[in-house]
């Protein structure tokens, strides 16, 4: 099977059945012409970059076994991974102390990002086949009523410019995504790779107002497997293009309590998998 991620139109009355189908063939689908604009990306890319080359970002620094905060360079392995990635990152939720200069923005930019996570669900419940639908313990968008769980991971990948990399060293090792779907917000550089089920790895289209969109494990899970979580990465930089990247993934997580298989509800499932790369208790 071709490996062929679909770009499509957010405004695009036939989006809703490519987009699903697009995430069942490849686990990626991406967004154009979505409602948030190029001109909010770039100001939060910008806002962002500023904290992070700030002295003042170890003071939001995350204190287990809350998730929420900045944690610093070399803080997260992926699963299997033997070496850290290289990068650096804040995580935010609905309650999540934010500095004064990006508060107003991330927030909203937050927000936003749950309607849309709710929406591609309600496409995915809406064009998905009848004997998969009926395995969900519950209708997809309302995994996500009264949610406090997902989660805006603003990402830096500092620039390799003259910087000794260990080896096996990447800004993002293989790795799956936990969640029901990830909305990423296009890269300030390329980078993102998906790998196909015969082992190739492809770009993932990042062009300024795309959104890609990704499937993860707890949608794999709760699908039986309909929805593949493929495995993705983030590669070092080119040497012509040294210089840091940052970007802005969505995690669309449902309540802890929602049943994903017979055995596992989203929290036993969350708890397991942040043991695996590091960040768990």
């Amino acid at each position: 099977m071709t490996f062929n991620i679909q770009a499509v139109s957010f405004r695009d009355p036939e989006a809703p059945a490519a987009f699903t189908r697009s995430l069942r063939e490849t686990g990626f689908a991406v967004l154009t012409d979505h409602p948030i604009t190029p001109d909010r990306i770039d100001a939060a890319y910008h806002d962002w970059g500023t904290f992070f080359a700030s002295d003042t970002k170890d003071a939001f620094r995350a204190k287990a076994p809350d998730p929420a905060g900045y944690y610093p360079f070399r803080s997260e392995n992926a699963k299997g991974s033997p070496t850290k990635d290289l990068k650096e990152f804040f995580q935010v939720y609905p309650k999540t102390p934010l500095p004064d200069a990006v508060a107003t923005e991330t927030r909203a930019l937050y927000d936003d990002l749950v309607v849309l996570g709710m929406t591609m669900l309600g496409w995915i419940e809406d064009n998905t086949p009848e004997e998969v639908r009926k395995t969900f313990s519950e209708p997809l968008p309302s995994m996500l009523n009264g949610s406090a769980m997902s989660m805006l991971r603003i990402l830096h990948y500092p620039e390799q410019a003259g910087v000794e990399v260990e080896p096996g060293a990447t800004r993002a090792a293989a790795h799956e995504d936990i969640n029901l779907i990830t909305l990423l917000l296009a890269g300030s550089a390329p980078g993102l790779e998906a790998r196909d089920r015969e082992g190739n790895w492809h770009a993932v289209p990042c062009d300024p107002g795309m959104i890609a969109v990704n499937t993860g494990d707890m949608l794999e899970l709760a699908s039986s497997g309909y929805y593949p979580s493929t495995t993705h990465r983030v590669v070092n930089p080119a040497e012509n293009q040294p210089g840091p990247r940052f970007s802005m993934p969505m995690f669309i997580h449902p309540r802890p309590e929602v049943r994903l298989s017979p055995e596992r509800t989203a929290n036993e499932y969350l708890t397991e998998r942040l043991r695996e790369i590091g960040l768990g208790s």
